[in-house]
């Protein structure tokens, strides 16, 4: 858990620093190029350095150790931050379409911006793969939804540049400036999408869900290789972060004693571990065979997967 979260500090790090310099880069040459659309793509990388810097607040946050308040630890401060990017994104995204848009209805007659405008944005695209690449690799190595997030949106940021870089191209080719203009106000649209579905995709964590049902099938598959096991249902899975949090009921011949039943539970757990890969916890509860409950209403059984 420390290493994990040397890891995210690490790249936190790494992603604030590179976000300064583009950021910095893109707003002082957009300024003097009198290019729109290169302050706008400055702009995005600068709410780069904040989301950058929450995710290195959230690292010495799920470094901590599960306690009395937060028996299953505090793994989910990623989820948690991946909201908040999602926020911290849309608003400037909206903040950007306002501006932007204010522009486009004032009709003014607008100045060509400069060339110096294009080499900085190659600058920024090869400057922001290299980011969203590195965030999206450490992302997946130490399982954190927020530095994939991250990741996320600097990829959208690298279409952004790109969408500057030929909305520029443009510009030259057909002596018409409004299209700095209209290229910001498009990148604007952008940003608050890619805000959207980062938004969305961490739903399904906070509400106890997983993204990929197909993992009940193997959980299932796991159980039931193990022998003495009868009628594995009402399986639970959620997620905490981007592991598995593994409730189950089996039932068992009523006859074994206490030690034999155990036995079962432990060779159920050891192979959904050795089957699954990122397995937080499992819980397995014990029935004798036939036992019905009619009040039991949560959890996934073999004829749900049939449905």
């Amino acid at each position: 858990m420390n290493d994990r979260g040397k890891y995210i500090k690490k790249a936190s790090w790494i992603s604030i620093l590179g976000n300064i310099f583009l950021s910095s880069l893109k707003i002082t040459v957009g300024i003097i190029s009198g290019s729109l659309a290169v302050i706008a793509d400055g702009i995005d990388s600068a709410s780069d350095i904040v989301t950058s810097i929450i995710t290195l607040i959230t690292a010495n946050i799920i470094s901590k150790p599960p306690d009395v308040r937060f028996p299953y630890g505090y793994e989910k401060a990623d989820t948690i931050a991946s909201k908040v990017l999602a926020f911290i994104i849309f608003f400037a995204g909206a903040q950007l379409a306002i501006s932007t848009g204010s522009k486009l209805l004032e009709f003014q007659v607008r100045e060509m911006p400069t060339t110096i405008a294009i080499y900085v944005t190659i600058i920024s695209i090869v400057g922001k793969l290299l980011l969203a690449l590195y965030q999206y690799k450490v992302g997946k190595k130490v399982n954190s939804s927020m530095l994939i997030a991250n990741a996320q949106n600097m990829q959208s940021d690298v279409i952004i540049s790109v969408s500057v870089l030929i909305g520029l191209i443009f510009i030259f080719i057909f002596k018409l400036p409004i299209l700095d203009v209209i290229t910001a106000f498009s990148v604007s649209g952008w940003i608050m999408w890619t805000a959207i579905r980062i938004f969305i995709k961490s739903n399904t964590e906070l509400m106890d869900g997983v993204h990929d049902t197909g993992i009940y099938k193997k959980v299932f598959k796991a159980v039931e290789e193990v022998e003495g096991v009868h009628h594995p249902h009402r399986v639970r899975i959620r997620q905490i972060n981007n592991a598995y949090l593994i409730a189950i009921d089996i039932e068992v011949d009523g006859s074994l004693s206490v030690t034999d039943s155990h036995q079962i539970a432990h060779l159920v757990d050891e192979n959904i571990k050795n089957k699954l890969d990122n397995v937080y916890d499992i819980l397995v509860h014990i029935e004798p065979i036939g036992t019905i409950d009619k009040d039991e209403q949560y959890g996934v059984s073999t004829e749900d997967l049939a449905k």
